[in-house]
């Protein structure tokens, strides 16, 4: 499994947006510069962030970006979620999204594997990337027998 490049990107975003959170506002425009990312890409991004509350957009004199919340309280589950939507493995947990639904042993284990995929970037916070901070100890993984 992989993370699209614009989750990624808007991982990186909101980590180059929080070095800012004790400057007061920064630019998209800003942002794009100090990532290397494009213009319109981070555009996008600011938009998608904005809209899950993840940033907040300042008008005016003096407007700009800055944080929705605290650094803290800002995921990685969060900021994955805001631009890809639900975190999920695959699509067939949605009603009607698969061919084979009737009589799938897996569907109903999908939910539970989804909440822990979730559950683990959740564990991460910006502020966490931000301070290089390590990340939590790995979920231990019950080997099963052959």
């Amino acid at each position: 499994m992989r993370l699209s490049n614009l989750a990624d990107y808007a991982v990186i975003t909101m980590c180059q947006a929080a070095a800012h959170c004790g400057n007061g506002r920064v630019s998209a425009a800003e942002l794009a510069s100090e990532t290397g990312l494009p213009v319109p890409t981070v555009q996008r991004l600011v938009s998608r962030l904005t809209a899950a509350g993840l940033l907040r957009s300042l008008r005016g004199a003096g407007g700009g970006l800055q944080l929705g919340r605290p650094a803290a309280a800002i995921t990685i589950a969060d900021i994955v979620e805001a631009v890809e939507g639900p975190i999920a493995l695959t699509a067939c947990i949605e009603e009607g999204a698969c061919d084979h639904e009737i009589g799938c042993t897996m569907k109903p284990h999908w939910p539970i594997i989804n909440q822990k995929l979730r559950a683990a970037l959740a564990e991460i916070t910006l502020d966490q990337l931000r301070h290089n901070a390590p990340a939590p100890p790995p979920i231990p993984v019950k080997e099963h027998a052959a």
